[in-house]
């Protein structure tokens, strides 16, 4: 590590000695926070590529997870990537790099890591501004302070490698502790989906998200109890994650009204929170860089 990441990690490392833990707004009355985050563009930002194929040649063409985001529903039929084409196969297809990869024990006695272990480490080489997603502070603030959290997230990984990958941030003094885990859904994981329902494979990553997020409150309700006071919120980068995301928590405000339920949006690195009421979205809100961010503070009201 050089110098100037040594001072980095260790002004984090301060920060969290001296900071005090924050209580729970609702504890007392028997409920709890719930913080729900999506990895790539929110929590942090990696160059984990995505690859397209030309149709004609296969020529090789990698896109950036923002790229993807912003033009996935478009590859191949018009726009830009038009003549370019998305291959499935986990092995040497468009997402092999979202993929756990087999170790071998010589692998790992070699000190090779899965991918996006690598990556995590690779982006913790560049200042903090670059690799810090709109989400980093949330997430700091939810680590911090031991909320329950899941993570949410498109990859399709293990659970042990997304802990693994995490945990470097840990290592290298950018979080003080491990997250309170509450539940890790790599949604595009096979057995993840088998899990979901989707035997067959077709479901969209919003659908499969849809049920991560249905899941990761019922596992609440089931560690931590049923409270009307419970409060749950989600961040995403992906505009068509974002629509579907807000179909679920208003189908979960329907079945529990009495709890809050929170989608923050967090698209071309915007911070925009809605609050989820019966039938839909509440009067945004978006961070105007006054507080520490919070899936739950009280940000200001966008005008309109």
């Amino acid at each position: 590590m050089s110098d100037q990441d040594d001072k980095k990690a260790k002004s984090q490392l301060e920060l969290g000695q001296t900071r005090l833990k924050e209580p729970d707004r609702n504890y007392s009355r028997g409920g709890r926070s719930f913080y729900f985050f999506d990895f790539d563009d929110n929590i942090a930002f990696l160059t984990t590529p995505l690859i397209l194929f030309h149709k004609t040649t296969q020529e090789e063409l990698h896109l950036s997870s923002s790229e993807w985001a912003i033009h996935h529903s478009s590859i191949g039929k018009n726009g830009i990537y038009s003549e370019y084409e998305i291959n499935f196969d986990d092995i040497n297809g468009t997402f092999r790099c979202f993929r756990d990869i087999t170790l071998s024990e010589e692998d790992r006695q070699a000190g090779k890591k899965q991918t996006f272990v690598e990556d995590i480490l690779l982006g913790l080489k560049n200042l903090d501004s670059i690799w810090k997603g709109p989400s980093w502070d949330c997430f700091y603030h939810a680590v911090f302070n031991q909320r329950p959290i899941s993570v949410i997230t498109a990859r399709g990984h293990s659970a042990e490698t997304i802990r693994a990958g995490i945990y470097e941030f840990v290592k290298a003094g950018w979080l003080p502790s491990e997250p309170n885990y509450l539940s890790i859904f790599a949604v595009s994981n096979k057995q993840t989906r088998i899990a979901f329902g989707d035997n067959d494979f077709n479901q969209s990553t919003a659908e499969l998200k849809q049920h991560a997020i249905r899941a990761s409150v019922e596992k609440a309700i089931e560690v931590y109890g049923y409270s009307p006071h419970h409060r749950f919120g989600m961040s995403d980068d992906d505009p068509k994650n974002i629509q579907l995301i807000v179909e679920e928590m208003t189908r979960l405000k329907g079945r529990y009204p009495e709890m809050s339920f929170f989608m923050i949006e967090t698209h071309n690195g915007s911070f925009t929170k809605h609050e989820i009421s019966q039938h839909g979205l509440k009067t945004p809100y978006v961070h105007d860089g006054s507080i520490q961010l919070d899936l739950f503070s009280q940000l200001t009201r966008q005008k309109t």
